[in-house]
């Protein structure tokens, strides 16, 4: 069941730090696969009305479900506390709330859920309470956008037909590829909020493939496709059309531009509005090229290339500001941030004022009025953070950060990065992101790894970009470089840059890379002898190539998702016409070079050589991709598996398309393609033993046997006596013990204590006194500085023992069962009149526990421990109330010592 959060919960959690942390800046930690597919974002984020709030989502891992899911979010600009924006969550649960768009009156916000199936409309209130059912919609609901404070418009299917009904119940399951006669379209509609009715806004015969509306509601923008999803791809671009709402009127758009359009936002005045579309000297097959911006009149029904004054075009998208356009411009490796003024018919460019911010900025979005904008900032090196300010034309002022995320992340170490530039393919130049090996020393030669993006009209730039198919800051931490080329066909670089590889496809990209590593060798930076290669989707074709034609140079590869036949691709990747057509000049049984098929298909396809690979490989594919066919995973792996010249392991993934989604399949990639470069990059083969449980009560006799001892006593010889062994805490911190001061060692300081034979590693039961002067004496004897532990050190030493408290060596754990508070006194009324032994056991009889990095043992029970004041944890005698978790009284107290 969802749950709906109308408050702030404030979880507060008591870390162990001793007085000599306090002043010491925390130690940075280390990545792990879990650090980097949980970080976290902002997504779908909208302004209120008047500009005083924000919606937006963020997305979390749902472990029973093994996927992510979004909950929503509200932050109050008009409200601050500890100098941060008040920020709430208003619901939680495992099922996803997406879509949240604030209602005209500021009042309201309109979410999506996946509950009941995705096909309800649902609303909260911002002042709190439930969420309440708006009204369901059982063709579905998506694409929420208003038209005017009472009319919410949203995207939807029709019911089923006769015609798909029959095969329903029938239980047939056929998937048609391609049919013409049977269509199921969906449509706009409008929803009124005040009497519930519905009414349809278009009737387009085939899908819709996006919609806008005009900021009046008078004009609303739609594109229909003229194809089925299936194996249609280079066919018919999207019809697209304009329908006056008030006059009834549909106006089919004509236009004579290469590729469709895109991106459509209205401008304040109504009169027009902006879009998208890309230029490429291929129109024919839709192939990659450069995107333009244009400006459509509704008065003349007429269209107007923006003029950017920047020819390596718009690199991520752009947004209206009233009639004006803030326009994200390409900018190699970088993004760059311009205001373009209309002015009648023409445009007036203007930068951001955003000094150095301005090449690493993304806007997020831009309240209606364009008063107000969001944006993120990060580079390579540096993760996002989310700022607001406000708005004035080119002029970004009173910037502050709007939310904090990541905060678990901010105490990691972070490598260093940074954008180069070489001379590649017909010596023109190239960009890359390199990203150092953590702890670098100048002059030292370190293992690369190429990290090679997809598209290919794709591009790494110098953004933070950490993701399950890459991870430079896991990977530096290994000490090793990470390049992430730029390659001839990345898009960001310009219209000859991204076409250069059309008719051409391989050749450039490798030229561009292998220069670059004969750079970063002149450079003195890396060993040519410990390289590697990875990369998903082009990244791997590219990966595959490389390890074909320069089949000595890598030790280790990890393609996923990429192709090795292009013939089998051409015919079973829903784009295979278009991106082959493109990069491969034609069909496969197109004529060229006066033979009667494309040759290209063959001395293109690695799988027609793979017996020249010698690398280590580990291929992933998704079981449903039909980007990169699943299918070029099994050739790819036939093909190693039977030349034999190379280690080969191919991991499939069931129900995955060409991105892998669930939370267990991202981990697993990782993870195996990680163990695979430690492997045979590094030469360190796994050691570990497959049938060896890590929680086992093996596992737990070998973590024992790490204990120091002497002559079968725990503990260590100084100066002649047996002492303690402590472990650090944390680095250049503190010690702790790892056991209870045992009999032995209690011993040593005071000859006429006595204890039974056979006990010697049991707890010492002590006084105070004893407990005070034993440390006294310690420190004397070791000239080193033992204590109790101080007052903050033994609350948060008794929360830790309060949570292992049901598992450790208790009172409840000798009655047998699930003991009540009432009951006790009963049964030490045997134990009083009965007992004739001890109840406590030898020390490190039950699982350790963790403090910071030290393993300790019987923190929570066994015996109980002094500190400076008091007592804390619980001894085999007392009752462990998991309902209270205040410090205790013990009659059976032992030390356990701290070292400065």
């Amino acid at each position: 069941m969802k749950k709906y959060i109308t408050s702030i919960l404030l979880i507060c959690l008591l870390c162990f730090v001793t007085n000599a942390q306090t002043d010491k800046k925390a130690e940075p930690s280390k990545w792990t696969p879990e650090d980097i597919i949980n970080r976290e974002s902002m997504g779908s984020v909208s302004f209120s009305p008047n500009n005083n709030m924000v919606v937006w989502t963020k997305r979390k891992p749902v472990k029973d479900k093994d996927q992510f899911i979004s909950d929503i979010y509200l932050t109050r600009l008009d409200m601050k506390k500890d100098d941060a924006f008040r920020t709430i969550q208003l619901t939680n649960g495992d099922d996803s709330d997406s879509s949240p768009i604030f209602s005209k009156d500021g009042e309201h916000i309109y979410f999506l859920s996946s509950r009941d199936k995705g096909n309800k409309l649902w609303s909260l209130s911002i002042y709190g309470g439930e969420a309440k059912k708006v009204k369901e919609f059982k063709n579905g609901i998506s694409n929420l956008q208003w038209q005017n404070e009472n009319t919410l418009l949203f995207q939807s299917h029709d019911g089923k037909t006769l015609y798909e009904q029959k095969f329903e119940e029938e239980k047939d399951n056929v998937i048609v590829v391609e049919d013409s006669l049977n269509w199921r379209p969906n449509h706009v509609y409008a929803f009124n909020i005040k009497d519930k009715s519905t009414k349809r806004l278009t009737n387009n015969e085939k899908p819709l493939s996006g919609y806008q509306i005009s900021k009046d509601g008078k004009w609303l923008f739609y594109s229909m496709q003229r194809s089925r999803s299936y194996a249609a791809d280079a066919q018919q671009d999207p019809f697209h059309y304009l329908k006056n709402l008030d006059s009834g009127k549909v106006i089919k758009i004509k236009h004579n531009l290469g590729q469709p359009m895109g991106n459509i936002q209205f401008t304040d005045n109504n009169k027009g509005f902006y879009f998208t579309s890309t230029y490429a000297s291929d129109p024919e097959w839709n192939g990659a090229g450069v995107s333009e911006l244009y400006y459509y009149t509704l008065a003349t029904h007429t269209y107007k290339k923006v003029d950017l004054k920047w020819d390596l075009g718009i690199g991520r998208g752009f947004n209206v500001v009233e009639n004006d356009a803030i326009v994200t411009l390409a900018n190699k490796a970088y993004i760059r941030l311009a205001y373009y003024k209309k002015n009648s018919n023409s445009w007036s460019k203007s930068n951001i004022d955003l000094d150095e911010k301005n090449d690493h900025t993304s806007i997020i979005t831009i309240s209606d009025d364009g008063k107000k904008v969001i944006y993120t900032y990060s580079t390579a090196s540096r993760l996002p953070t989310f700022h607001v300010a406000d708005l004035n034309g080119n002029k970004f002022s009173n910037q502050q950060e709007l939310v904090k995320l990541n905060k678990n992340l901010s105490k990691k170490i972070l490598a260093k990065s940074e954008v180069i530039v070489w001379k590649g393919y017909n010596n023109e130049e190239v960009t890359g992101i390199l990203i150092y090996p953590e702890n670098y020393q100048e002059g030292k030669r370190y293992p690369l790894m190429l990290s090679i993006h997809g598209g290919p009209a794709g591009a790494d730039l110098d953004l933070f970009s950490d993701r399950w198919s890459t991870y430079p800051q896991l990977l530096s931490q290994k000490g090793m470089f990470i390049l992430k080329p730029n390659y001839h066909g990345s898009s960001n670089h310009g219209l000859s840059f991204v076409e250069s590889i059309k008719g051409n496809y391989y050749e450039p990209e490798m030229e561009d890379i292998i220069k670059a590593i004969d750079v970063l060798d002149k450079e003195g930076k890396i060993d040519k002898n410990q390289m590697g290669t990875m990369g998903w989707s082009n990244g791997a074709i590219i990966t595959t190539m490389l390890t074909v034609r320069y089949p000595n140079m890598f030790k280790v590869a990890a393609p996923g998702a990429g192709d090795v036949n292009w013939t089998s691709d051409y015919g079973t990747c829903r784009f295979g016409v278009s991106f082959d057509q493109t990069y491969f000049g034609g069909a496969p049984w197109d004529d060229t070079n006066g033979k009667f098929y494309n040759e290209n298909y063959i001395i293109k396809s690695p799988l027609f050589e793979i017996e020249k690979i010698k690398t280590p490989t580990i291929i992933f594919h998704g079981s449903e991709d039909r980007a990169v066919p699943r299918d070029q995973g099994w050739e790819y792996f036939r093909g190693l598996q039977q030349s034999g010249n190379t280690p080969v392991r191919f991991l499939w993934f069931p129900g995955q398309p060409h991105g892998l989604g669930k939370i267990t399949h991202q981990l697993r990639k990782m993870k195996e393609e990680i163990q695979w470069i430690d492997s045979y990059l590094f030469n360190k083969l796994a050691t570990e033993n497959k049938a060896f449980k890590e929680d086992s009560p093996l596992a737990e006799l070998l973590k024992i046997q790490e204990a120091k001892s002497v002559d079968g006593f725990f503990g260590e010889i100084k100066n002649g006596i047996l002492i303690p062994e402590t472990l650090l805490i944390k680095k250049d911190s503190t010690s702790i013990g790892r056991f209870e001061v045992t009999n032995a060692q209690f011993k040593a300081f005071k000859p006429s204590f006595n204890y039974e034979a056979g006990i010697d590693n049991y707890p010492a039961e002590v006084s105070m006194q004893d407990a005070k002067d034993y440390v006294k004496w310690l420190s004397d004897k070791t000239g080193e500085t033992y204590r109790l532990p101080n007052t903050k050190e033994a609350k948060s030493l008794h929360k830790q023992a309060h949570k292992i408290g049901a598992k450790e060596l208790t009172l409840n754990y000798w009655a047998g069962y699930d003991i009540t508070k009432a009951e006790v006194p009963i049964l030490n009324e045997k134990l009083s009149k009965e007992l004739k032994t001890i109840l406590y056991k030898k020390v490190g009889k039950k699982k350790p526990t963790k403090v910071g990095d030290a393993i300790v043992y019987d923190l929570g029970g066994n015996i109980a421990e002094y500190y400076e004041n008091g007592i804390y944890g619980y001894s085999a005698y007392d009752f462990y109330d998991a309902n209270d978790d205040s410090m205790i009284t013990s009659k059976h107290v032992g030390i356990r010592v701290i070292k400065e």
